[in-house]
Parts: C-alpha cells; structure tokens; sequence
C-alpha cells in the first residue's frame, strides 16, 4: 500500500520505532539512521541472540545505516537522504534536533514537501517539553493509570507501554494523514496528550455525575460485565452488556432466574453475583472457553503471553522469521517483513544509491 514512499527514521526506543514498523509492514522504505554505537534498544535488558528484545520486535523491515550527525559529513549525509524521501519521523527531546541541524526548518528548505513528524513526550508544552519522561509518567499524568486500581484503590503498575504503542499508533496516524493530503509541515505528537485523548467518556462523565471511572456498566461493577476466577485460578472475562447476550449466557448456564439481574451489582450483597462467583469457580478456564465458543454470550479467557501463539484467533498474525517469531502490525494483509536489521547493515546499498556518498569516507 505504502510502495515507493520512503521515510527517515531517526527514533529510538519504542515509540517512535514501533510507529515507523508499521509503516514498513504497509510497505514503506523506512531507513532506520542510528548513531555509531545504534539505538540504545539494541542492549536494552533482556537480548535474543544478541539483539534486545524491545529492538527485535519493534523494527523488523528496515533498513540501518549508522552516521555521526554530530560531523558535518553525517549531517550532509542525513540531508540528502531527506531530500530524496516522503516522510522524517524522529523521537528526540524538542531542540535536539535543531542543534544538529536537522530540524524541521532546515530540512525543509532541502525538501519543502517533508512530512515531518516529532513524537515527543509533552509536545511542545512549555512548562514540560523539556523533562524527561516514560510510558508510566504519560499513563499517570492523563488520567490513564487512575483507572487501572487494585481493590484497595492502589494504582496497578502495567507490564505493557500502553502509552508508548498509543504515541506510535498516533504517529503514523499523522503520517500517513499527511502524506494523503499531498502537503508537507511539521506534526508535534505529545504522548502525554495522546493519552488524555482515550479520556473524553470519563471527563464527561464525571463532570455530569461526579463519577471518575467512566460508565459504571463497563468498569466492572455489574455482574453481566466483569472478570471472573475458574476453577483452576484463571480468570474469564464476561461481557455480556447487551440483553441478548446476557439471556444467551444466563439460559445455557441453566439459571434463567438470574435474567432480570442483568445490571445488579458485582458486590459481596448480592446473592445473584455470589452465585455466578461459583458457578465460574466450578469449571476450568479451558471449559469456559468452549463455552463462551459455543454461546454467543461475550465470554472470553484471559490469556497468558504465552498462549496467544496457539490460540486460533491469532494463529494468522504470528509468524517466525529465523530466531524472532513476531506478530504483524496489520492483520489480514499478506506483507512479507524481514526480520530486525543487523546495524550499519545497510550503509553501502542506502549511502551510496540513494545519497551517493561513500560509506567508506564517512569512516562507516
């Protein structure tokens, strides 16, 4: 879809790297530009022969290419690939690029139909674009982690960068918004307001009714809308909001009588709520799953990471190439994506095609 549009990628990490992967997978040319020593995902915590974890599963099909922007040869270098591609994404605190010379209104004046996009923390607020911050300080500060508590009303720490995925998603959202209309410009993403952004139900409900998580019948506080242990300890997540639903699950359950209690509360007061409390207690996660399979009633496991591979929802989107097995950005669509790039892989075929500079004089 994307073929022939060619994108800069100067980002590091996860955001921005996870933006710019499903450009790839729509076809693009993403050139990844990493520093001598490479994006620092590279040696990120835990490594897969080799390579960190957070980089292997964030930048299958591009293209590397390792330049010095602080010498005047990288810069020139960075420039005239800009000059022949579609789209720069970069991930940088705001003025770092400036000082590098490659900020937007340099880089125009070389490509001034540039798509230029910067995903940045805060944007360009001036009270926090400069401070550093991470995917749990862009969930704390929306409003996001308020709603993710333990019964006792303590935050949960998540063990997936909600607000990172969000940011990328947003940015390639831009992108590719951009290069449709045909127009070039600059595009500040602030994570952090990306996330305030998932918050408009909940803002307005609470200034309606002073209720801070959002609608009551989807955060858990009706029997016919929550997660439920099994017999093994697992959990099933019920969900059954609309009537027909609820009635399908309440009669193949075989407790009929508990129909008129769609909306009663998930609370130790209710004898409706106790009840289905053991009724998911007296069969395995395995036996709720072929029944919510069979019953049309909104039921599903919690999977566990390593279930998600052999479930037969997924099985279309995991693939493996060499030692990374991986999970397509874009399901249903038959994209071919090469495993992550080994780094400075391509310095001779992207230097010396499209910038027609050698790779050896720039001590590559």
């Amino acid at each position: 879809m994307l073929k022939g549009i060619r994108v800069i990628d100067f980002s590091n990490y996860l955001p921005g790297p996870f933006a710019s992967q499903r450009l790839a997978e729509l076809g693009a040319e993403v050139i990844k530009v990493e520093s001598l020593t490479g994006d620092p995902a590279r040696q990120l915590d835990i490594q897969i022969q080799g390579t960190g974890a957070v980089f292997a599963a964030n930048n299958r099909g591009k293209k590397s290419i390792t330049l010095n922007l602080k010498s005047e040869e990288g810069r020139s270098a960075a420039l005239k690939l800009i000059s022949e591609s579609h789209a720069v994404l970069e991930s940088f605190r705001p003025g770092v690029m400036k000082k590098l010379g490659l900020d937007y209104e340099t880089v125009k004046r070389h490509k001034p139909a540039i798509v230029y996009c910067s995903l940045t923390g805060y944007g360009e607020n001036k009270d926090f674009q400069y401070l550093g911050s991470h995917d749990l300080n862009y969930m704390a500060v929306s409003g996001a982690l308020s709603q993710l508590k333990d019964r006792s009303g303590r935050p949960v720490h998540p063990s997936n960068t909600i607000a990172d995925f969000m940011g990328g998603m947003a940015a390639s959202e831009r992108i590719l918004a951009a290069l449709l209309s045909g127009k070039g410009g600059h595009h500040s993403i602030s994570i952090a307001e990306v996330m305030a952004s998932i918050m408009g139900n909940h803002l307005l409900i609470e200034k309606e009714m002073g209720y801070p998580n959002g609608l009551p019948v989807l955060s858990g506080e009706i029997v016919a809308y929550s997660i439920y242990e099994t017999k093994d300890a697992r959990f099933a997540a019920l969900a059954a909001l609309e009537p027909k639903f609820w009635i399908n699950f309440c009669r193949s359950a075989g407790r009929e009588d508990w129909i008129d209690s769609h909306f009663s509360r998930a609370s130790g007061n209710n004898p409706v709520f106790l009840e289905m409390t053991e009724l998911f207690k007296s069969r395995t996660l395995k036996e709720w799953t072929e029944f919510g399979q069979r019953v049309d009633c909104c039921l599903t496991p919690v999977l566990e990471t390593g279930e998600l591979k052999d479930f037969p929802l997924f099985r279309r989107i995991y693939e493996r190439d060499g030692n990374y097995p991986f999970v397509k950005m874009h399901g249903g669509m038959d994209s071919a994506v090469d495993g992550p790039p080994k780094l400075g892989e391509h310095n001779e075929e992207v230097l010396n095609t499209i910038a027609g500079m050698s790779a050896e004089k720039l001590n590559l």
